[in-house]
């Protein structure tokens, strides 16, 4: 068995490592069962409170009588706290791998080292500060490796009461009976088959209480009806991660914190522990879920519930703020994304039943003698007007006119998105206790010391002294990240340069095609390959993940959340050019400067530039986006699960080679943890740019492609529950972080959303045939039939006074596309402005709510004061009168 230290082994200097306290793990056929280590004492099912599971318990158990004879108890020995994690006897506590090996201290954290690691001097100090800082520790060797050891942390009762006050860690004092009323009148409401059944599954949501910072001098105002369930596991986790990171290792200045050293390779993995397994033999609406780990995969990461609501707080309470408000902004935009998808479809179909009456294509139908020039020069044949007949009927389905309406509404729908947003993330603050939390002063990053460590000077907050950065030396960093940053955009446009010189020279290879369904729509052809070739350069150039990481290393920033944002704006700066060039290229480029009969335009004088198709440049940018955004969603979709299933598949292979079938199954919930994927380097970055690059197509170029918030909604439909079985399956549980909004994507989709209006107003007036359409039908009326070949251009015939010369009709159509620019941008922007004036960033009821509480916390204060100096003043007068009584 393992050696459990003590609280007074903390003063003697252990030998390497521990080593010497270090015995194998001992295997046990029921480890695989899940445990049950987070149910709670005994208290009143009327009464639930914020931050702690109440109704685990009672769900699993089959009766009261069977709770009441498992209840949790409290243990004094050695001078402290011991808390049994579970219900069950001590064995079954050992066996389920959340425990020491006496099957009373809680694991809530666990460090991994291999002991080849030659960092061992600086683990051994570390480890005796983390004793001296009161945490409990316990090693224990891997199954699989005999070089992995795991050390186990535990912070009892007296740790986390000290650092939850030092923290101002919000905890529940009084249940709230307004919230309970709101809760009996909704009750009272038909109820919704996005919403779980509250009976059946009553911990899915927080139910709300007031909430102050903790203080162990007032811990009377707090309701502590049991030790082990006042402060969650992610609380728990949470402030023995806030105790390593201000633990030293080395005797210095700055040698401190776990970050620098899993940096250093001194551990090589620090997670806190799944709470079991997310499996279950009985079915959860009869048995109950076994653990929170349970709970979360029936009810969010299972595919059988995809069109439920997801359950914010329980993702909350697992994984914390931050991951939590990643999910709450991810559903809310999928959610929003409904009005979107159902207009752009009425779009569409709109176009589908005015086609019979789109008097443009019955024309282009019907221009059976109007010759069209070649597109090309030696094989491409000239071609009549009536060809291009089904291109104009498609282009129709997008291009009509609902579309104008469309880019408006998807220009107000992107404002109404971002500003109930930031209601939706007051009110989850405030539920989530985050009103009034403010960041922590960040530790200096280890390379950023390293680097300016001979120049100090006094930081204005804390007062003590620190690295510095002269400005000039950050002003050529700049300079120099900037000039890289350029450069990589440059090599962004040569590619897509590339991509031109294809298109040139692929139109007449495949109008000499021997078949005759690519050579009668070489054009398509040469649009649909160059697409499925530019998807791929869009994929071999994400290389500029290791330039942002180089440019952003190079800035050196003093603090990881400016290294976070530096990097995340240089990645989103080059996925963006990345994704969205050849789009920019085909929206207003193409085809304009291809000049014109006997004065073309010439690639090294040799092949003539690209020209639109005679129905229009529309249909090859709805080519580009739809083609670019199925293909880009499918990747996504099959790298962000695939990779780490074949990954966790191949580990599992090796083990049941090793170890046996079943091996896997015995092992410690420590080892399983071990053996998954470790959640990627950049947290949530990764998770974010996919929605936000997303967002970018459903809004930039959304008149050109109306069913992009369509696909985007089913893409989001499926990308939420994908993430959910990443996280409970697939991940090691990840650090639960506090976040107050989501960062610094707010501000790119602000960005997104105004370049949306300007590129929608310049691909409605400029791209498409929207403007030339109503000067056409105001202004002249149908074409008359001429047996010159023509090309799509407004200039004079050759046989004309002044040959080629633009027409009265390009000046008309100019006028009209300058004009529909500057009104539909003022329009717009003018609408965004006026709703984001009338929509205030918290709602009403909230501010009330907020008040409410604020006011009611003061009374409930000074009545507890009164009451406390009430009874020390009759204390004190009882005292008097026993004094008075004995005086002689």
């Amino acid at each position: 068995m393992s050696i459990l230290l003590e609280e007074t082994e903390s003063s003697g200097a252990p030998t390497k490592d521990d080593d010497s306290l270090l015995h194998p793990a001992t295997n046990s056929s029921v480890l695989d069962e899940p445990s049950s280590t987070d149910q709670p004492s005994e208290v009143s099912s009327s009464l639930r409170y914020r931050s702690s599971w109440t109704n685990l318990g009672r769900s699993v158990f089959q009766n009261e009588s069977s709770l009441n004879s498992h209840r949790f108890h409290l243990d004094k020995c050695a001078d402290r706290d011991y808390v049994h994690c579970s219900l069950h006897t001590v064995g079954r506590s050992r066996s389920s791998g959340l425990c020491f090996s006496d099957g009373k201290c809680r694991i809530d954290y666990v460090l991994v080292y291999r002991k080849s690691s030659p960092q061992s001097e600086k683990r051994e100090v570390f480890e005796r500060n983390i004793r001296a800082e009161g945490l409990q520790m316990e090693k224990e060797s891997s199954i699989t490796s005999s070089d992995v050891i795991f050390v186990k942390l535990h912070a009892p009762w007296e740790v986390l009461c000290r650092y939850a006050e030092l923290m101002s860690v919000r905890m529940p004092f009084r249940c709230s009976m307004l919230e309970k009323k709101i809760c009996r009148f909704r009750g009272w409401l038909p109820r919704k088959p996005m919403k779980f059944d509250d009976d059946t599954l009553p911990d899915l949501e927080e139910h709300e209480s007031f909430t102050a910072p903790f203080s162990r001098q007032r811990i009377h105002h707090f309701i502590i009806h049991n030790k082990d369930t006042f402060f969650n596991n992610a609380t728990r986790t949470r402030i023995v991660h806030h105790i390593l990171q201000r633990v030293k290792y080395e005797e210095g200045k700055n040698k401190i914190g776990l970050n620098r050293l899993l940096s250093n390779n001194s551990y090589e993995a620090a997670f806190p522990l799944h709470e079991g397994s997310y499996r279950s033999r009985n079915s959860i609406r009869t048995h109950g879920p076994e653990n929170q780990r349970h709970l979360l995969y029936e009810c969010w990461a299972c595919w059988g519930v995809w069109y439920k609501y997801q359950p914010l707080d329980l993702i909350r309470r697992y994984f914390g703020e931050k991951i939590g408000l990643y999910f709450a902004w991810l559903g809310w935009y999928t959610g929003m994304l409904f009005p979107a998808a159902v207009v752009g479809l009425l779009v569409f179909l709109y176009g589908v039943f005015t086609l019979d009456y789109c008097q443009v294509s019955k024309e282009v139908c019907q221009a059976s003698d109007i010759i069209m020039c070649p597109l090309c020069d030696h094989y491409c044949p000239y071609m009549r007007l009536s060809d291009s007949c089904v291109y104009a009927k498609v282009t129709h389905l997008f291009d009509n006119g609902a579309t104008v309406f469309f880019a408006v509404f998807m220009a107000v729908w992107a404002t109404v998105f971002l500003e109930f947003w930031k209601r939706r993330r007051a009110v989850l603050g405030y539920d989530w206790d985050l009103i009034d939390w403010e960041e922590e002063e960040e530790d200096i990053r280890p390379q950023f010391e390293a680097k300016y460590s001979k120049k100090e000077r006094m930081n204005p907050i804390s007062g003590k002294p620190e690295p510095y950065q002269a400005f000039t030396d950050k002003c050529s960093r700049l300079i120099v990240s900037a000039s890289g940053i350029f450069f990589m955009i440059l090599v962004v446009i040569a590619a897509v340069f590339g991509i031109v010189i294809y298109r040139v020279v692929t139109v007449s290879t495949f109008a000499a095609f021997h078949w005759a369904l690519i050579r009668n729509n070489s054009q398509v052809a040469t649009t649909g390959t160059a697409v499925f070739i530019n998807f791929c350069i869009i994929m071999l150039l994400n290389l500029y993940e290791k330039v942002a990481l180089f440019l952003t290393n190079l800035e050196q920033p003093r603090t990881e959340s400016e290294w976070e944002n530096s990097f995340t704006l240089k990645m989103f700066l080059f996925q963006f050019v990345n994704l969205n060039s050849s789009t920019f290229y085909i929206a207003f480029f193409l085809g304009r400067f291809t000049g014109r009969p006997g004065a073309y335009l010439r690639l090294i004088n040799r092949w003539k530039l690209e020209e639109c198709h005679p129905s229009g440049c529309l249909i090859d940018l709805f080519m580009q986006m739809g083609i670019i955004m199925v293909l880009k969603q499918t990747w996504n979709n099959f790298m962000e699960l695939g990779y780490p299933l074949i990954q966790n598949w191949w580990t599992r292979r090796r083990i049941r080679q090793e170890f046996g079938q079943k091996a896997q199954a015995s092992f410690p919930q420590w080892e399983k943890d071990y053996l998954l994927q470790p959640m990627n380097a950049y947290g949530l970055f990764d998770e974010y740019l996919k929605m936000i690059l997303q967002f970018g197509f459903t809004t930039i170029f959304v008149a050109a492609f109306p069913l992009a918030p369509l696909l985007a909604l089913l893409n989001n439909i499926i990308e939420i529950r994908l993430d959910a079985f990443k996280f409970v399956t697939q991940w090691r549980r990840p650090l639960p972080s506090q976040a107050k909004d989501i960062g610094i994507w707010y501000g790119i989709l602000e960005g997104i959303g105004v370049l949306s209006v300007i590129t929608n107003a310049f691909v409605i007036a400029i791209t498409s045939d929207f403007i030339p359409r109503l000067v056409y039908a105001y202004k002249y009326g149908p074409c008359a039939g001429v047996f010159l070949s023509r090309y799509r251009d407004y200039r004079e015939p050759p046989d004309s006074a002044d040959p080629y010369s633009y027409t009265l009709q390009f000046w008309h159509v100019l006028a009209a596309r300058l004009a529909f620019i500057i009104v539909f941008e003022h329009m717009v922007f003018t609408i965004k402005n006026l709703i984001a004036y009338l929509i205030p960033d918290l709602p009403k009821d909230l501010r009330d709510r907020m008040r409410r509480e604020k006011y009611l916390i003061q009374e409930m204060m000074y009545e507890a004061e009164l009451e406390r100096l009430q009874k020390e003043r009759n204390e004190k007068k009882k005292s008097d009168r026993a004094h008075h009584n004995e005086w002689p």
